[in-house]
């Protein structure tokens, strides 16, 4: 075991710079992601105006579905391949990534014919109002060509980073994110093209950041991938499933959130002052700029997961505790940071989206303050969930993944507004923030204190000497 651990910097490079090695790049990679979106949402809102952005809200469960199977198949198989090198059959490991890479672009391919089947009724069904529902087909229609290649861009970066090159990762990202951008403002504003146009530049990106993640599989450092490695075997496929069900899980209450949250916007915005396409338009911006802060949050947590999953798979468990405390400590920094913003400068953030009506930034301005009151609770749930899932207890992962979205906003959703009506909606937000962060903390307390995270009596003795001959 000694001998594995020197050999791998996971088991002997200090945690506190481990994890800036691998939470940075996964931050910007993150970041990047996000940015595919909020580009579009800046060029749309900008062009086409209030019903392009309530457009793209309507479309966004489609894209949190691609996510799901993203980290299904790429958090699970990069937890399987760490945990299983740390325990050093590096042969075995390379399975789990061939078959997770596989499984990826699948299950892309489905999802496209799904949704070019199913257009139409899918996208009813996630409440679009009949005034926004052909722009919302023409973007759906197009971004759905990508989705085999988004999932394999976002879920291929975990497999790169689990084989020690988070900078890759972040790299692929950061030039298909490029590429979008640029391609945006030429098809929207050069060429005029509006909704089609955000969505071919989209994918275009997406094709080339998949296309650099392919290469690299291609290439991977701990072992040649070999056609044996890509046949699917259900023991495999199943261990990455379960190791990536927490943070697919949570992705999938998002989408059921997102839709209960559009079909409520809708019905009680007609009810309001507001109408309908305000709601949706808000929820839209403020949405995928809350998902830029969760981008650094889970970008600290995906960063997390390697060290987490080697050490613990190796016994060295006083490295992982170290590990998670300092990703928390990064975490709650963060969130700080994030809540005065969001308290402090909602009108100006809503601003970059585009102009509105003096209802419009009244509305979108409380919704800020409001549903995202509790921001700065909102980094304990996902990075411990995250924590659970790289230690190989995915039922703790799947359950802290589903408190937020399933246990408490999607209830919160449907019955506050019963008695509050809109405003019952904004204070749901809050309300499961509170109770998520709660829990989160109630769970990793009792397993920290487990003796395993302990150091040993004679090792905290010599720390201990060492300190006192230094001072």
């Amino acid at each position: 075991m000694e001998e594995r651990m020197k050999e791998n910097p996971l088991g002997t490079v200090p945690v506190n710079k481990l994890l800036r090695q691998f939470a940075i790049p996964s931050i910007i990679a993150m970041l990047v992601s996000a940015l595919y979106n909020i580009v579009d949402q800046f060029f749309i809102g900008r062009s086409v105006g209030e019903l392009g952005n309530a457009a793209t809200n309507i479309a966004f469960p489609l894209t949190t579905s691609c996510i799901a199977i993203a980290l299904l198949f790429g958090i699970g198989g990069a937890s399987a391949f760490n945990l299983t090198l740390g325990k050093g059959d590096k042969e075995k490991a390379l399975y789990y990534i061939g078959n997770a890479a596989v499984m990826m672009f699948g299950c892309g391919v489905v999802l496209l014919i799904i949704a070019q089947i199913f257009l139409t009724p899918l996208l009813k069904f996630f409440g679009s109002p009949a005034d926004v529902l052909g722009y919302a087909k023409t973007y759906t229609g197009i971004t759905a060509i990508g989705f085999p290649f988004l999932i394999l861009a976002t879920g291929g970066g975990h497999l790169v980073r689990a084989d020690g090159s988070p900078k890759f990762t972040m790299i692929s990202n950061l030039v298909g994110a490029v590429i979008n951008t640029v391609l945006d403002a030429l098809f929207v504003f050069g060429f005029h093209w509006g909704m089609a146009g955000a969505a071919v530049a989209t994918i275009i990106g997406q094709m080339i950041s998949a296309g650099m993640v392919f290469y690299y599989l291609c290439h991977y450092k701990t072992g040649r991938i070999e056609k044996r490695h890509l046949r699917i075997r259900g023991k495999h496929v199943g261990r990455i499933a379960s190791l990536g069900a927490a943070p697919c899980s949570n992705q999938l209450a998002m989408m059921v959130v997102q839709v209960v949250l559009n079909k409520s916007l809708t019905y009680y915005g007609a009810l309001s002052d507001f109408g309908q396409s305000i709601p949706l338009a808000s929820a839209g911006i403020i949405m995928k700029v809350n998902q830029l802060f969760f981008s650094f949050i889970i970008g600290i947590s995906q960063g997390l997961q390697p060290i987490i999953s080697f050490n613990y798979g190796a016994g060295k468990y006083a490295r992982v505790k170290s590990a998670y405390l300092r990703a928390i400590s990064y975490g709650g920094v963060l969130a700080l940071t994030a809540f005065l913003m969001f308290q402090i400068f909602p009108r100006q953030i809503i601003s970059l989206f585009g102009d509105g009506s003096g209802e419009y930034y009244r509305f979108a301005t409380s919704f800020f303050r409001i549903f995202l009151f509790f921001t700065f609770l909102n980094f304990l749930q996902p990075i411990t969930s995250n924590f659970f899932t790289a230690i190989g207890k995915p039922q703790k992962g799947i359950f802290l993944s589903l408190t937020r979205q399933i246990i408490f906003l999607l209830p919160l959703v449907i019955v506050l507004p019963l008695f509050m009506g809109m405003d019952g909606i904004l204070y749901s937000g809050p309300i499961a923030d509170f109770a998520a962060g709660v829990a989160a903390s109630i769970m990793v307390a009792k397993e920290l204190k487990g003796k395993i995270y302990r150091k040993p009596r004679h090792l905290a003795e010599l720390e201990t000497a060492e300190v006192r001959r230094s001072r």
